[in-house]
């Protein structure tokens, strides 16, 4: 695995436009997932039943309180951290991404069973040290599993071989906010990190497909125009067919009228990676805004916090934080949390040499993100 070159210039508005779209990502996706979060295992029927004709338009209770995130945004938080603590560690000579995002699946794994922060773990780093994040919630079989103990999981020898849930594509957004990284190689990293937990061809391809998705739109294409370059990557693939199959269809929703619940419950329910990336793509095709989107994405009777995750991503990412629907971010769980690590996000990739460059390293940056 390599990376891309170092060096990079980022004017100030380019900084400004990238922090937005990382922030928008990672708020979207979250914001999708708590209104996913309290219907994710009932019927359309049984939905507006409860909610009403025009389903859930607002948080409903899960796990105890109103705006509560689930393990999609939990584990993509840890990609997040993976992702920079590959970037720090690149100056000491050791490069290989899949390994880091693995240790930090692996403190996410952690968060799920033990009861809070363990403080002698000083390689931890200050994510793994926020306590709201000790709460499971609903995690995947493959996920657990898969992390149970600290063997990589990699392509050649992928964990779960047979398996293809959507675990792999919730989580994998961050891979597409490496600006600077090539498009095939973001679809490569995000394949290789997913066969850590699913090993199934479209598990790990529809993963890779929905990173190249983001990354082109943070690059400033159209979501259009992302979604045909990476069915493009896609075709040069082995054991494509059925990803590429289900964003053909998603197109195909899009072009056959207005968009509709029963319309995007003919793209599947979600539980696996290929019905969970078509659906989060042709809610964020779309949707009038990101309001429209998102709750187009939750009111189905499937996964519906991973669908509407995955459409909060896109949209996020697209538009940026200030899109996001204002009423409801105050009641968000982990917002704070979710802005402090976007923003060091993008502070690493706009300005990683100034925090550990040849010129000396910021001791306060090492010890939120050891090298280990």
């Amino acid at each position: 695995m390599t990376g891309p070159a170092s060096g990079a210039l980022w004017g100030r508005a380019e900084q400004q436009d990238f922090r937005s779209r990382v922030r928008g990502c990672l708020l979207g996706g979250a914001i999708g997932d708590a209104l996913g979060a309290g219907v994710e295992f009932d019927s359309l029927a049984e939905i507006r039943d409860r909610h009403g004709p025009a389903g859930v338009t607002d948080y409903v209770p899960a796990y105890g309180r109103r705006g509560a995130v689930t393990d999609d945004t939990q584990m993509t938080l840890f990609t997040l951290d993976g992702l920079i603590r590959a970037h720090i560690r690149r100056d000491s000579g050791a490069w290989h991404p899949p390994t880091d995002v693995h240790a930090a699946y692996r403190r996410w794994y952690r968060t799920q069973n033990d009861w809070g922060p363990d403080e002698r773990r000083a390689d931890d780093g200050w994510l793994a040290r926020q306590e709201w994040l000790y709460a499971r919630r609903a995690p995947g079989n493959a996920c657990l599993a898969g992390l149970a103990d600290d063997v990589l999981g990699t392509v050649e020898k992928p964990k779960n071989p047979n398996s293809k849930g959507c675990g792999t594509v919730m989580r994998s957004a961050p891979f597409g906010l490496l600006a600077g990284w090539e498009p095939q190689l973001v679809l490569q990293l995000s394949v290789e990190c997913a066969s850590q937990t699913h090993g199934h061809p479209t598990g790990r391809l529809a993963a890779g497909a929905f990173s190249a998705i983001v990354h082109a739109v943070i690059r400033g294409d159209t979501l259009e125009d992302a979604v045909q370059k990476a069915m493009a990557l896609l075709a040069t693939r082995p054991e494509h067919q059925e990803t590429t199959d289900a964003l053909q269809r998603a197109l195909a929703a899009v072009r056959a009228g207005p968009p509709t619940p029963e319309r995007l419950a003919e793209l599947g329910e979600g539980w696996v990676a290929e019905e969970a990336l078509a659906m989060g793509v042709y809610c964020a095709l779309v949707a009038q805004d990101v309001r429209h989107g998102l709750l187009l994405a939750v009111n189905h009777g499937g996964d519906s916090d991973s669908t509407g995750s995955i459409c909060g991503n896109l949209l996020g990412a697209l538009h940026g934080e200030t899109a996001l629907p204002p009423e409801f971010l105050p009641e968000l769980e982990g917002r704070a949390t979710m802005l402090e690590l976007a923003d060091d996000f993008a502070l690493e990739m706009t300005q990683g040499p100034a925090l550990h460059g040849p010129g000396g390293a910021v001791a306060a940056w090492l010890e939120r993100y050891p090298r280990g």
